[in-house]
């Protein structure tokens, strides 16, 4: 241990102790491999400071691509809470250039009275969450200038923002598992009124390429179905971006997907609708442990919520929770729906919602809660504070990883997005 000790600060002095230089290069190579496993069991968190206080060969270990991935495997399969699920939010109706931050366990973890605090970030210009990928956070600014952005939160490192050259309707981003390619997805609309079907490749060479046109065109009267909301949803593990689908006329109900692979597109069938859904609350796709989920509304008495335990199956969908309506949960005619963001041990599950409120659920004994979430340091002050509802904040579930723009062979840099401090 006190060979590992010496190896934890790079100054010259630290590589003699008793006489001895001890050094990695000297080490037998299982003495290498078993620093690597070690540090693999570290979370993100904790090895991005460590980045700068230890020896050459252990920061470049730890900075290097395939670390980065193999420390990304781990956590996902083996030990997700290296990962620390944390919950970014945006604005959708003001103009406020930031994005907050807060940690998903805490909210279940924290005791009633002590919150969990929000951590915002502030960028140059307003900026709103395309999706999540592997750590990753694609960022859209709409505002002056149509660009879009990766960014890492936990390492800070952002991307060169990326010339859109239209408005996004549709879009996504997600990652080609194949090809190890970060692709964001969209049909842009032109000022001279065309829109194109388009995907982006991250890396130092790449450009916007045309691709099939999306199945569903906009404003299209020949449509046989409409597209439920803007942002697909990305699956990790699939290689895909989803839609959900329906049609007024016959509540036909289904899930359009695109493989980011073969950047071609394919339709299954969502969950079947009991004929007492309420079918004016329209659902929304979202996704829940890795997997896509429904929640639909019945009898106006309780929420159900659909589980697609195996990606593509349409006999995969599994009623995980029967959800009883509690005053906060209740519809209060905004046709707005339960949307779930995560779930603790299979029995409490954190969602948004009809109100606006984010709300702890446990699915077991029907009992609700509001968490105690302090977002006084956001800074959207038209917005109400988080415990009594979230206003037009939009939330994206992401997992902390090392993956760095620079890893895909894009230049990285830390001054887009900094800290924001609210003028007390």
């Amino acid at each position: 241990m006190e060979r590992m000790n010496s190896l934890l600060h790079d100054d010259d002095n630290d590589d003699e102790r008793k006489g001895e230089v001890v050094t990695t290069a000297g080490m037998p190579a299982l003495m290498d491999e078993l620093i690597a496993e070690i540090l693999l069991r570290i979370p993100a968190r904790s090895l991005v400071p460590l980045r700068n206080s230890v020896c050459s060969s252990w920061r470049t270990l730890i900075s290097s691509s395939q670390f980065a991935k193999d420390h990304l495997r781990r956590s996902m399969a083996v030990d997700p809470a290296l990962t620390h699920p944390r919950i970014a939010y945006y604005s959708s109706s003001y103009s406020y250039p930031i994005i907050g931050i807060f940690s998903a366990r805490s909210v279940f973890e924290n005791p009633p009275r002590e919150p969990t605090k929000v951590v915002p970030y502030e960028g140059r210009r307003c900026c709103s969450i395309i999706g999540s990928c592997n750590g990753l956070l694609c960022l859209h600014d709409d505002e002056l200038e149509d660009r879009a952005m990766l960014w890492n939160p936990c390492t800070g490192f952002t991307s060169p923002p990326l010339e859109i050259g239209g408005i996004f309707y549709y879009c996504g981003f997600g990652y080609d598992h194949v090809n190890d390619k970060y692709k964001l997805f969209g049909i842009v609309n032109k000022k001279s009124g065309e829109s194109v079907t388009r995907i982006f490749t991250f890396g130092p060479k790449s450009k916007w390429r045309t691709i099939q046109d999306f199945p569903y065109r906009l404003h299209d009267p020949d449509n046989k179905a409409s597209v439920v909301g803007r942002t697909g949803r990305f699956v990790s593990g699939t290689g895909t971006l989803n839609w959900l689908l329906h049609s007024g006329h016959d509540s036909f109900v289904a899930v359009l997907s695109l493989d980011l692979v073969k950047e071609t597109y394919s339709q299954f069938s969502a969950p079947s609708r009991d004929s007492d859904d309420d079918h004016s609350v329209f659902p929304r796709l979202d996704i829940l442990g890795g997997c896509l989920a429904v929640c639909c509304e019945t009898k106006k008495t309780h929420w159900t919520l659909w589980l697609m335990k195996e990606y593509g199956v349409p006999q995969s969908w599994t009623k995980l929770a029967i959800i009883r309506n509690h005053p906060p949960l209740i519809n209060s005619g905004l046709n707005d729906v339960l949307r779930p963001m995560y779930m603790l041990k299979s029995d409490v599950l954190l969602a948004k919602s009809p109100s606006g409120i984010l709300i702890l659920c446990n699915v077991k004994d029907g009992s609700t809660y509001v968490p105690n979430i302090d977002s006084s340091s956001d800074g959207m002050t038209k917005h109400p504070p988080l415990y009594r509802g979230s206003g037009s904040r939009i939330f994206h579930v992401y997992h902390e990883s090392l993956v760095s723009p620079s890893h895909f062979g894009l230049p990285s840099c830390s001054f887009e997005m900094r800290l924001f401090k609210p003028n007390l």
